[in-house]
């Protein structure tokens, strides 16, 4: 999209993309349009900011959650304290004598698309929590008034999280499964922060993806099976728990068994089948330690998105890039911040000492801030197109 597009024309193509799952309206979508095409025409910080002002709001281009909202960090429950901020954009106020990274402080997400635009950052890893999934509209199991919390409730587990105890699950497998059959991956649409991941690697700029979600959002929007690290596990393989068997069962058959309202039996030893989620008690895949190391090595731009940073060993692998690798931060709320030099984000350079600042931070709705970034970078008719031409390919599917 360029900045001459008209407000019309964006409208229609938001209209297209967002209303296609019934969560907008026609008119939601031109005022969308309206406050993204005015954000798009932000060369600067305004005017009349003071000295010690540090960010400028850029309005809201698609819905956000609401205040009794929640969402899983992976396996780790955030609980959403009110609406979604207006997409802000820090600007940090450096010391003196501390230099930038981004040749624009004043507007670093211009600073970041000038670097994927000239091949700068080319080798991109993109860290992603529950804020990506939120807009999907998956079910929460631990929300009250909901038809999936009812039904769990007469199973009576002693604490919520248990649901993704291994022991537990050993001794009382139904829970999980009758939550399973609520969370199946192909019941959701991607959001635009899934497909924006998939326009990075379309463009070949994705080095690798690693998520917290077990909800295979990024496979179904078409991400490749190698581009992706799944953390916590996800739904996309399963295999028998028992320690001397671990045969391998295919998604469909699983899948099938769920959905049939059957717990899953190994056919060899009769253990239980699960999903690949990593449940308290298990270590996490193995794929995840063997990639890490090389990955955050050559990663020239590390976008996180959507996490509140708080379970490890994910949370510190925002600290294995290199030290002159700029990050960003694309959260509800600032996350991982540093305590002493060299350890978490640093986003107005307090530790960076003859460093230079290289830490970003966009604070709001993780979809708004794709959008924005994929406006500076010349991406918003192939971002929207690709939702779209995916929903409609789900629509014919279904006829």
């Amino acid at each position: 999209m360029t900045r001459e597009t008209s407000i019309d024309e964006l409208a229609k193509q938001l209209d297209e993309s967002l209303d296609l799952d019934g969560k907008h309206t026609s008119q939601e979508a031109t005022t969308a349009a309206a406050d993204l095409g005015a954000a798009a025409d932000e060369d600067s910080v305004p005017d009349d900011l003071s000295d010690g002002e540090s960010t400028y709001s850029v309005p809201s281009a698609v819905g956000s959650l609401s205040s009794e909202d929640s969402y899983d960090d992976g396996i780790g429950r955030v609980e959403v304290t009110g609406p979604a901020p207006p997409l802000t954009v820090h600007r940090p106020s450096l010391p003196v004598g501390v230099t930038s990274i981004f040749a624009n402080t004043a507007s670093t997400i211009d600073s970041i698309a000038e670097m994927i635009k000239t091949g700068s950052a080319k080798s991109i890893i993109v860290m992603a929590g529950a804020g990506i999934s939120t807009d999907a509209g998956i079910p929460d199991f631990r929300s009250p008034g909901t038809g999936l919390y009812a039904n769990l409730q007469k199973y009576r587990l002693p604490y919520p999280e248990a649901i993704f105890t291994i022991d537990y699950f050993r001794r009382k497998p139904r829970p999980f499964f009758v939550l399973a059959k609520e969370l199946y991956p192909g019941q959701f649409v991607p959001t635009i922060s899934h497909f924006f991941v998939k326009l990075l690697a379309k463009q070949g700029l994705l080095h690798r993806h690693y998520t917290q979600n077990i909800d295979c959002l990024e496979r179904v929007a078409g991400v490749e099976s190698d581009l992706i690290v799944e953390a916590h596990g996800s739904f996309h393989a399963a295999h028998c728990i028992g320690s001397k068997c671990r045969k391998e069962f295919p998604q469909d058959w699983v899948r099938e068994k769920i959905f049939n309202d059957s717990i899953p039996h190994c056919d060899k030893c009769n253990s239980l089948v699960k999903p690949d989620i990593t449940f308290f008690g298990e270590g996490l895949p193995t794929r995840f330690f063997d990639l890490l190391e090389g990955d955050f090595a050559s990663c020239d731009l590390l976008i996180v998105m959507g996490t509140s940073l708080q379970v490890h060993p994910f949370a510190a692998l925002i600290n294995e890039v290199q030290s002159t690798t700029p990050r960003l931060l694309i959260n509800r709320e600032r996350v991982g911040e540093s305590k002493t030099r060299g350890m978490g984000f640093d986003f107005d350079g307090s530790f960076a000492g003859s460093m230079p600042h290289r830490d970003a931070l966009v604070l709001g709705d993780c979809d708004e801030a794709c959008l924005l970034l994929a406006d500076r970078l010349g991406w918003t008719d192939e971002l929207l197109g690709l939702r779209a031409a995916f929903i409609e390919k789900r629509k014919l599917e279904h006829i």
